[in-house]
């Protein structure tokens, strides 16, 4: 007796995107001295935020309201769309699922770079489809190549990360937009922006009349509401409700609407955060220097830190520090994976980080 499962299902490994943090500290039965490898914002949500949320918490026995309507109306006012051009979901995440759903039929060629957000790949490989990846080149995510290559397969989506996870690279504005010019007319763009607002001024101006561009948000970073579960999707009209079709309406409860509605008015504070990310980030790039290794730069909540070795160097270093209390995590493809990769964190977390990293340096 065994359940019937798709062609597509029982020939995938059984493999997950990330290992989480918790599934360490259950391993190592201890908890993490420093917790700096999931591109959390430890610095948390507007207080204004929390309150919204233990206030909303009284109310969780009803489901939420599954057009979104009072977060999605101050989402359309902060960005100057339309509803029709917004679409929520739990997390970016989900939204990935939904777009390769609408796009992806067995044996679909996807194009992405090799080593950018595997979670993108897990949905495309749960939906049958290929994955064409291309390089990166100088540590950033090659265009030209993706659009080479999404012409050469006649690939229907283009995965694209700006900022970029996990090196922390980025394009200019006027690179992705003219980018966005050259996509091929049949050819959906997922521009994923997950950290866009630690850098707004590398994204193109929003126009929500292009049907093959879907721009994919968050309140997971900036704002401090990974766990939350708050991401959307921006994009033309028909695209946008399209989503409709076939995602989960109550994606999110009432207490995380709540909570990113609030976090959405207070945009002091988010500069605040971002000013914290900024100094956060200065100081692991000179704990990187003062222990012989190379920073790269960065836009978003991490610093991609050059090892100074290989992949298998990189590897144990991980491990190393991992054992002795400070979770990070690095780049998997080689080339990409000389490098560790650190966020941001409190004064405590990196006054941990630079007791710890020379021991671990010295271990190795």
């Amino acid at each position: 007796m065994a359940p019937r499962y798709t062609s597509i299902v029982a020939d995938l490994p059984s493999t997950i995107p990330f290992v989480g943090p918790e599934t360490d500290e259950r391993t190592f039965g201890r908890p993490y001295k420093a917790r700096l490898g999931a591109n959390e914002n430890v610095f948390g949500p507007s207080p204004k935020a929390i309150k919204a949320m233990q206030d909303a918490a009284a109310d969780i026995w009803m489901y939420a309201d599954p057009e979104d309507y009072d977060l999605k109306g101050a989402l359309c006012a902060h960005h100057g769309v339309g509803r029709e051009n917004i679409v929520f979901g739990s997390g970016i995440d989900s939204l990935l699922g939904v777009l390769v759903r609408l796009l992806v039929e067995p044996g679909t060629p996807v194009v992405t770079s090799r080593g950018a957000y595997p979670t993108f790949n897990y949905h495309v490989n749960g939906f049958g489809g290929r994955l064409e990846t291309v390089p990166y080149r100088n540590d950033k995510e090659d265009l030209e190549a993706l659009l080479q290559r999404a012409r050469e397969v006649d690939a229907p989506l283009i995965y694209l990360a700006n900022p970029d996870n996990p090196m922390g690279s980025w394009h200019e504005a006027e690179g992705v937009q003219s980018f966005i010019d050259m996509l091929p007319e049949n050819t959906v763009l997922c521009l994923d922006e997950a950290y866009i607002d630690y850098r707004p001024d590398i994204a193109p101006a929003l126009d929500m009349n292009r049907p093959n561009v879907v721009r994919m948000r968050t309140f997971s970073k900036a704002y401090g509401m990974a766990g939350a579960r708050v991401g959307y999707a921006l994009g033309e009209a028909s695209l946008i409700g399209a989503f409709d079709k076939v995602r989960d309406h109550f994606a999110m409860n009432r207490v995380s609407q709540a909570g990113a509605l609030a976090a959405l008015l207070d945009q002091n504070y988010l500069a605040q955060s971002v000013a914290k990310v900024e100094t956060s980030k200065a100081r692991i790039a000179d704990i990187a220097r003062q222990n012989g290794l190379s920073p790269l730069p960065s836009a978003t909540n991490f610093v991609t830190i050059d090892a100074g070795g290989d992949g298998a160097h990189a590897r144990a270093l991980v491990v190393v520090l991992k054992e002795r209390g400070v979770f990070v995590r690095m780049p998997f493809s080689p080339g990409e994976d000389r490098c560790i990769r650190i966020s941001a964190g409190t004064d405590a977390d990196l006054d941990i980080l630079a007791d710890i990293l020379p021991q671990a340096l010295e271990a190795l």
